[in-house]
């Protein structure tokens, strides 16, 4: 773990890289030493049916939800949250000195003993520098 889920309005489509926002926020998050590279997980899921502020569709959104196992202090939970928000801001900026975007992240801790786990995508990866050279 972590897994992000990346919610956001269909008008953002024209304006906004989703797959390169996804990209930049897994970039990142494989360098928190917080969060296991093999556990991290991206994904964005275009929201059809929304209402925001006025109701003018010109408006739109993009909310960041990260989920994680419970076991982090406050403070790593903090400056990992930060950084990823900050990533989004930083990606987004042109687009939201354009356009009326709404954009949001929370993160939360998931109970491990209400989440079961299992895959085999260590097996599958690479052997980091640091193994070979074990």
């Amino acid at each position: 773990m972590p897994h992000f889920q990346i919610e956001y309005s269909p008008n953002l489509e024209q304006i906004v890289d989703i797959a390169g926002l996804c990209a930049q926020i897994r970039a990142t998050a494989v360098k928190i030493d917080t969060f296991p590279m093999p556990g991290v997980r991206v994904r964005a899921v275009r929201v059809d049916h929304y209402a925001i502020a006025d109701g003018d569709p010109k408006h739109g959104f993009i909310d960041i939800s990260i989920r994680l196992r419970a076991g982090r202090s406050p403070t790593e939970k903090q400056a990992a949250t930060q950084r990823i928000f900050t990533t989004a801001r930083s990606y987004l900026a042109a687009a939201m000195a354009d356009h009326s975007i709404a954009l949001s992240l929370e993160m939360r801790d998931i109970d491990p003993e209400y989440s079961p786990k299992t895959g085999s995508i260590r097996a599958h990866l690479a052997p980091s520098p640091q193994e070979d050279n074990a």
